[in-house]
C-alpha cells in the first residue's frame, strides 16, 4: 500500500510538471524591438521549453531575418503554475540573459535580467497559435 501511495504521488508530481510546461507551448508574437517583431515557436526541449524564431516582420511586412531558426528562449524550466526560469537571447545586442517567463492564457511576459535577476527588461507577447 505504501508503494502505491508513493507511485500515485510521483505520478501527480510529473503531471503537474507537464501541465506547467504545456502553458507556454505554441507560437507567440513578440513586441516590436529595434523596428521588428517575430513569431517565436515554443516547444518542449527535455524537461524545459525552448523557443525558436519562426517568422520575422518589419514595417514592410514579413522578411527573412538572419536570425530565423535561432533559439531565443533557452531551457526555460517550469518553476510553478505557468512560471519558468532559464535564459533568453536578445538578437539586437547578441547577449544572453537570465530569463524569467510567466504565462496567463494567451499572454506571456518574458523578462531578461542581469545582476542575479535584480534588473530586468521585459516584453509582453501574445499567442498567435
Amino acid at each position: 500500500m505504501k508503494h502505491l501511495i508513493l507511485a500515485a504521488a510521483a505520478a501527480f508530481a510529473m503531471a503537474g510538471a507537464v501541465s506547467a510546461q504545456d502553458a507556454a507551448i505554441g507560437t507567440w508574437q513578440t513586441e516590436v524591438d529595434d523596428g521588428a517583431f517575430a513569431y517565436i515557436t515554443i516547444a518542449p526541449c527535455g524537461a524545459a521549453v525552448c523557443g525558436i524564431i519562426a517568422r520575422t516582420f518589419n514595417a514592410d511586412g514579413e522578411y527573412q531575418s538572419e536570425n530565423l531558426g535561432r533559439q531565443l528562449v533557452i531551457d526555460m524550466v517550469p518553476t510553478g503554475a505557468a512560471s519558468y526560469q532559464g535564459q533568453v537571447w536578445r538578437p539586437s545586442n547578441d547577449r544572453i540573459y537570465l530569463g524569467k517567463m510567466d504565462v496567463d492564457g494567451d499572454a506571456l511576459r518574458l523578462r531578461g535580467c542581469v545582476a542575479g535577476g535584480l534588473l530586468c527588461s521585459s516584453q509582453n507577447w501574445v499567442r498567435v497559435e
